[in-house]
């Protein structure tokens, strides 16, 4: 389902789609960051799933973060970053929320 759900959002092998949720959060992302989109980012992350169709194997499941799994690696270096939280608009959180059918941690 999680594969599902972030080509849905319009993260798609083909690219962004135009007028989706990933195209929105492509937008607010280049706009907050002065213009670019930048690697390791939300929208970054979710097109090289949804490029690949990897987020299960990446370990953003529907029923959470697969223990000793790249997503869990992921979510320890942002919560190290960010003094041991995660941050509601972060990539963990937000690559979560999409791959379970949500609309990102705005």
């Amino acid at each position: 389902m999680s594969n599902q759900n972030v080509r849905n959002a319009g993260f798609t092998s083909s690219g962004i789609k135009g007028g989706s949720l990933a195209s929105s959060m492509m937008s607010r992302e280049a706009k907050g960051s002065g213009g670019g989109v930048h690697s390791g980012g939300p929208t970054s992350t979710l097109q090289g799933m949804g490029a690949k169709g990897s987020t299960h194997s990446s370990g953003f499941t529907s029923s959470g973060i697969s223990r000793g799994s790249q997503a869990s690696q992921m979510m320890s270096r942002e919560a190290k970053s960010h003094g041991g939280g995660i941050p509601r608009s972060g990539t963990t959180s937000t690559v979560q929320s999409i791959s379970m059918g949500g609309k990102g941690g705005k």
